[in-house]
C-alpha cells in the first residue's frame, strides 16, 4: 500500500511454509546468509532488506519511518508473497519491528523468533531504571540529530561501520564466525551508496514517537535468543521478557557470543530454531 519497492533475497521453493527475516542496524538482508541456506530445505526463506535499506526504496522524510510505517510494511510484504501467516524472525531493530507485527497482528505469526532484542516495553522500562543501558543506548539519542550521525559513519573510511563488527568492544569475539574480508566488503559497498545510511538512521529518528506501547501481550511460542557478550544490550532484559509471552517462551542465553549472534554463532543458532520449530509442531500433534 505504501507504493514503496522492496528488495529480498529468497531460499526454498514457493509454496513452502514461509520464514520471513527481519535484520537489524547497520545490516541488510546479507546478515541472514547462514540462516538462508539452512532452513530452504523445509521453509520458503525470505530475508528483506527493510524500508531504507540496500536495494528497498527510502523515502526522504523522517515521518515514514514511524514503527506503524514498518508494522503495515511486513503485513504487506506477507500478503504480496501470498502468504497469510509466517514464521517471524527479526534481529537487533529487525527484532523490534518482529515483537510489534506478533503484538499487532497476531494471527499473521505462528511463531516468533527474536534475537537480541528484548519485548519492546521491557526496553522502554528497563532503560528508564538502569543507567548502564541507556548509555549503551547512547547512540538512539545520537541519532535524533540531523546529518551528524550519517557524516560520522562515512570518516575514515567508514572506519566506525567496520568497527561495529570486528573491534574488541563490540564486534565478533574470537571464539565466533569472524566476517571474512569480503563480507566487510558487501557491508561497505552498501552504505556507501549516496544517502545509503539516512533510511536506516530515519528508523531510529521516530523511535520515540510511538513507546510506550498501548498493547503488550505476544500470544504465540516464542524463542528469544542472545548473545552474552552484546554490547548494546544488558542481558537482564532477556530474563524479564518472559513476563510478556503467553505461550511457551524459550530462552538460550550463549555465553561466549557478541550481539551479532545468528553471524557470530550460525551453527549454533540454527540449531536451536530446529530445535523450537520441531519442539512446537510435536507438541501441537500430542
Amino acid at each position: 500500500d505504501s507504493g514503496l519497492r522492496f528488495h529480498y533475497v529468497a531460499a526454498g521453493e514457493r509454496g513452502k511454509p514461509l520464514m520471513l527475516l527481519l535484520h537489524g542496524f547497520p545490516e541488510f538482508w546479507y546478515s541472514w546468509r547462514h540462516q538462508l541456506r539452512e532452513f530452504k530445505s523445509e521453509y520458503r526463506v525470505v530475508a528483506l532488506d527493510l524500508r531504507g535499506y540496500g536495494e528497498t526504496d527510502a523515502p526522504s522524510h523522517k515521518e515514514n519511518y514511524k514503527l506503524d510505517c514498518l508494522i503495515t510494511d511486513i503485513k504487506d510484504i506477507l500478503e504480496s508473497l501470498g502468504y497469510n501467516k509466517c514464521v517471524l524472525v527479526g534481529h537487533d531493530w529487525g527484532g523490534m519491528i518482529a515483537w510489534l507485527v506478533a503484538i499487532c497482528y497476531p494471527e499473521m505469526v505462528t511463531k516468533l523468533i527474536v534475537v537480541n532484542f528484548p519485548h519492546p516495553s521491557v526496553f522502554t522500562e528497563y532503560i528508564l531504571r538502569h543507567p548502564s543501558q541507556l548509555i549503551k543506548s547512547g547512540y538512539y539519542f545520537f541519532f535524533q540529530m540531523p546529518w551528524f550521525p550519517e557524516f560520522m559513519f562515512t570518516v575514515n573510511d567508514f572506519k566506525v561501520l567496520k568497527s561495529l563488527f570486528t573491534s574488541q568492544a563490540t564486534g565478533i569475539g574470537r571464539k565466533g564466525c569472524r566476517l571474512t574480508a569480503e563480507d566487510i566488503e558487501a557491508y561497505l559497498y552498501v552504505f556507501s551508496q549516496p544517502g545509503a545510511l539516512s533510511g536506516p538512521i530515519n528508523h531510529y529518528r521516530n523511535i520515540f514517537s510511538c513507546l510506550p506501547l498501548q498493547h503488550h501481550e505476544v500470544t504465540m511460542p516464542t524463542l528469544l535468543l542472545w548473545g552474552e557478550r552484546d554490547a548494546f544490550m544488558e542481558v537482564e532484559m532477556a530474563e524479564i521478557t518472559r513476563i510478556y509471552v503467553k505461550n511457551h517462551f524459550r530462552l538460550t542465553i550463549l555465553s561466549e557470543a557478541s550481539h551479532w549472534l545468528q553471524q557470530d554463532q550460525p551453527d549454533i543458532v540454527n540449531k536451536l530454531i530446529w530445535t523450537f520449530l520441531k519442539e512446537e509442531t510435536t507438541r501441537k500433534r500430542e
